[in-house]
């Protein structure tokens, strides 16, 4: 997932440290210490796999904002691995913030929808091939889940589907077109159900703010989840913004459009007694 825009000013060693975790050089020398963050800095910018995603591609790790998203580079299989050295260079880009994206030549022409964080992608890979007149820039910082999502696109033979690696925000802010999607989707974002973490969480109105700016008119932002108060804060946001309108009659949750798979995270929810809601804010 990406994140709202709230500045936060991490010391050096927290800068270094993976979020909520103590920096392991406490206590070295200065010097021992200097080159042990240098050496952690530049471990997390090469890229994992030749050819494939970087590890932090807009070295975003400098920028000083709370962040909706914590990186995961667990275990990643041979068979994500094959699709990531295969398609990558294909079908992949890294969010640098150093060019501006041409989305009508990356879809030739298609109409574009922005989704923020896939996981591991089976429901993107089910909406692509359900609708190839439709592209997909799916955005994620989960390594293993960006190779599954290439390796099924690849089998379903879709090739409407772009996968982006990195900061969701420094794409929407540095390398899009004004009015240049057709949508935004985000499906269970991370709650952050904690009160103190909160400002954590993605729908906020300055994150509202951004994407207005790069939507075309008419274009809907679909988010979806599975945490009541979430979703009540999501409504909250998106209706109390001048930009949007709720698409639903009633002014309140929307049913699940037919085109948005249940998904196997989804389906657990459910068998816990979860409720999932639709939100569909149409941009003004």
């Amino acid at each position: 997932m990406s994140e709202p825009l709230n500045p936060s000013r991490p010391t050096p060693d927290e800068a270094a440290a993976p979020d909520g975790a103590v920096s392991s050089t406490a206590g070295i020398p200065d010097d021992l210490r200097a080159a042990s963050l240098d050496r952690a800095r530049r471990l997390r910018q090469e890229p994992r796999f030749p050819g494939g995603p970087a590890a932090d591609p807009a070295g975003s790790h400098h920028e000083r904002r709370i962040r909706s998203f914590q990186p995961r580079r667990s275990r990643v299989t041979p068979g994500q691995q094959d699709a990531l050295e295969r398609l990558w260079p294909k079908w992949g880009l890294d969010i640098d913030g150093l060019r501006v994206l041409d989305l009508p030549a990356m879809f030739d022409g298609l109409p574009v929808v922005l989704e923020i964080g896939f996981g591991m992608g089976e429901a993107t890979a089910q909406m692509a091939a359900d609708d190839p007149a439709t592209g997909i820039l799916a955005v994620d910082v989960h390594t293993p889940g960006q190779g599954n999502l290439l390796g099924l696109a690849d089998r379903n033979g879709s090739s409407n589907i772009r996968v982006a690696n990195g900061d969701a925000i420094i794409l929407l802010r540095e390398m899009l077109e004004p009015d240049s999607l057709d949508g935004l989707r985000v499906y269970f974002p991370d709650p952050w159900p904690k009160t103190r973490h909160h400002k954590r969480r993605l729908i906020q109105p300055e994150f509202l703010d951004l994407v207005a700016g790069r939507l075309k008119p008419g274009a809907i932002v679909h988010c979806a989840t599975d945490w009541e108060p979430y979703a009540e804060q999501m409504l909250d946001v998106l209706t109390a913004h001048p930009r949007f309108e709720n698409t639903a009659a009633d002014g309140g949750y929307a049913p699940r459009p037919a085109f948005r798979p249940l998904t196997r995270f989804e389906g657990q929810g459910l068998d816990k007694g979860h409720v999932v809601h639709d939100l569909l804010f149409a941009r003004r």
